[in-house]
């Protein structure tokens, strides 16, 4: 998979129809996509002029729908893999669902290109599913940076996503007993930025070694640091870029 514009190796497009998010869980707290929308408010970027609560995200974070947004994707002629919301949550609840739904149309609309949505909020995903229609060329994953939110897994398989999957990163912690029924792929990765948390050896090879068992394709994103790519992205020496059946259309 040839990325095209985004410096995440997992994908090779960011495309943000809706913008801005604020803090659920230890995952969040060293959050890139917050830090970055106050330059670029700073900057004058139209997306990031919304505030959002000082509490719990900050300057040019506020959510926010880009309507104006949804015509990117038929502008791309050739086929791409493209990260849906980068800098926000699809389904975070400030975001209505009728745009959610409008999003999903998109999608369904442009075939050639193969979708990817994270979501930390999986309460209202599992919520809301069986509200919206489920384009072939949607993957649907969920943030799992510890043990105490292994219950969005459990939220995910609801769901009638045709590739189901996992980003643990920042992984945080151990996830011990995790039950991998129904995902299709997993990435994990440490978290990057002056105030990373490390990761340890062990909890990187647990979920590699489950994954392993259960013939999950595995993605080791990186260790982290102060950089992302300063500690690399070897795993017992060598890099894990597996990638689910699917990705052969993108």
């Amino acid at each position: 998979m040839a990325k095209q514009g985004s410096a995440i190796e997992w994908t090779e497009v960011t495309w943000n129809p809706t913008t801005g998010c604020d803090q659920i869980s230890a995952g969040c707290d060293s959050c890139y996509a917050l830090a970055l929308s106050a330059r670029l408010k700073a900057m004058g970027s139209d997306k990031y002029q919304n505030d959002g609560d000082s509490r719990t995200s900050g300057p040019g974070f506020g959510v926010a729908i880009h309507p104006q947004a949804l015509e990117e994707p038929y502008r791309w002629r050739n086929p791409r893999v493209v990260f849906v919301n980068s800098m926000s949550d699809l389904f975070h609840a400030k975001v209505p669902l009728s745009f959610v739904r409008d999003v999903f149309a998109v999608i369904a609309d442009t075939p050639r290109h193969t979708y990817q949505v994270l979501t930390k909020r999986s309460k209202r995903l599992r919520r809301v599913a069986e509200r919206l229609d489920w384009p072939r060329n949607l993957w649907m994953g969920v943030s799992v940076e510890n043990a105490d939110v292994l219950s969005r897994v459990d939220d995910l398989r609801a769901v009638p996503a045709a590739v189901r999957f996992l980003s643990c990163e920042p992984l945080l912690g151990p996830l011990d007993g995790i039950n991998l029924d129904g995902i299709a792929w997993v990435i994990a990765g440490g978290e990057s930025g002056p105030r990373y948390r490390p990761m340890d050896l062990t909890w990187a090879r647990g979920i590699r070694d489950v994954c392993q068992a259960e013939g999950v394709p595995f993605f080791f994103k990186q260790w982290g640091g102060r950089t992302p790519k300063s500690l690399g992205r070897e795993l017992d020496g060598r890099v894990w870029d597996e990638m689910p059946v699917a990705a052969s259309n993108g």
